[in-house]
């Protein structure tokens, strides 16, 4: 079978969707690769490279994408850049990538109407077993990280305590909202840069999580359950709500840094900090919401932009993991290349249908939407259009 790349065309998109290494081991697996020349070039990886470990070179999107068995991406495909990369997907052309179907219906609808067979890796069930599969974990540590350097970078202050003949000046304070991936990763960062750590999330049961990268936890008692399996949390009951809002004032407003990273069901942002709570805060203090790719966890936030509200700034960034290409792609690429070998023998995947994990992630096929999740936004959507 041949696995095909192609260059990445979405605003600001840095990643390659496989590296060098990862072709090396696909090759040997039994697989042909073939790579739009220039692909690799914005995360580090130049076209010599493949060619090294014998990946085939190709200058021809379109007829590369017409060839492909399989089809890797790091976004949906789509029509962009004056390309059609939907309109040259065969029918039966397996397509893998964080395709990110809640917040892109359209684009799966458009997916399926090719014929294609979809799994969104960033819908794979988070097991033991899918661990190594899961793009979504892995982007996220990655945008744990780089909010805190972003948070550094712009607050007025020294994040740890520093002594000098000058005198001594002490921690900044650090509160995560949300304590998944990227706000674990936020957190033991702002611990390792010397920052006093706190974090809260609706889920109880990740307080442990928290404590052992030497962070404080709070949190309230929830009258529900908040947890919606699989590590994502669910919405609050308007009682849960108002409770955890009066524990986010008196953390917030003694806080110098706030990353937000809070996702129901880990795709939309609910919105927790209200302008009230950001007024209340220090001029110079600093605001990550990183939830910002879900519509943003602020209620002044503007996904892609920063805003100054009384001499606190709130920056709301975008694709993150994109800004450090060259570890990105490389993690993504393991997780995918974990994706194929798994149900793979001698180059040739295998399709499974019951399989948990191919279950879970599998969006499209047949030319129909099969992921229950998107099929009930679509089905939302359509409702709201007649309405």
């Amino acid at each position: 079978m041949k696995i095909a790349v192609v260059r990445e065309c979405h605003p600001q998109e840095r990643r390659v969707a496989l590296v060098p290494e990862s072709c090396e081991k696909l090759v040997r697996g039994g697989f042909d690769i073939g790579i739009e020349s220039g692909a690799g070039a914005a995360a580090g990886y130049a076209d010599e490279a493949y060619q090294a470990v014998d990946a085939e070179i190709e200058t021809d999107p379109r007829a590369l994408v017409q060839s492909a068995d399989i089809l890797l991406r790091v976004n949906p495909p789509s029509n962009l850049d004056g390309r059609s990369e939907v309109d040259w997907i065969q029918p039966s052309t397996i397509v893998v990538g964080s395709l990110m179907p809640l917040r892109h219906p359209r684009e799966m609808e458009a997916l399926a109407k090719t014929g294609a067979i979809a799994f969104s890796t960033d819908a794979i069930p988070r097991t033991t077993r899918a661990q190594a599969m899961d793009t979504l974990s892995s982007m996220s540590s990655i945008s744990g990280y780089k909010g805190v350097l972003l948070a550094a970078a712009e607050l007025p202050r020294y994040l740890p305590m520093l002594s000098s003949a000058a005198g001594t000046v002490f921690p900044a304070r650090v509160f995560v909202i949300g304590a998944a991936v990227a706000g674990l990763q936020a957190l033991a960062t702002a611990k390792r840069l010397g920052a006093t750590v706190t974090a809260t999330d609706v889920r109880p049961e990740v307080k442990e999580q928290i404590e052992s990268v030497g962070a404080r936890y709070v949190g309230i008692e929830l009258e529900g359950d908040a947890s919606a399996g699989g590590g994502y949390a669910k919405e609050l009951s308007a009682a849960d709500r108002e409770r955890q809002r009066e524990m986010l004032v008196d953390e917030i407003t003694r806080s110098d840094v706030v990353i937000t990273t809070a996702l129901i069901g880990g795709v939309f942002a609910p919105k927790i900090v209200t302008e009230e709570m950001i007024r209340s805060m220090r001029p110079g203090s600093i605001i990550v919401d990183l939830a910002a790719e879900g519509g943003g966890n602020c209620e002044v936030s503007v996904p892609g932009e920063s805003v100054d509200v009384d001499g606190v700034r709130v920056i709301a960034p975008l694709n993150l993991p994109a800004t450090m290409p060259e570890h990105a792609s490389l993690l993504f690429s393991r997780n995918l290349t974990h994706f194929i070998e798994t149900f793979s023998t001698e180059g040739t995947f295998e399709l499974d249908t019951e399989d948990e994990i191919q279950a879970g992630c599998l969006i499209a096929t047949n030319r129909e939407i099969v992921h229950q999740g998107t099929r009930d936004v679509i089905d939302a959507m359509l409702k709201g259009a007649r309405a």
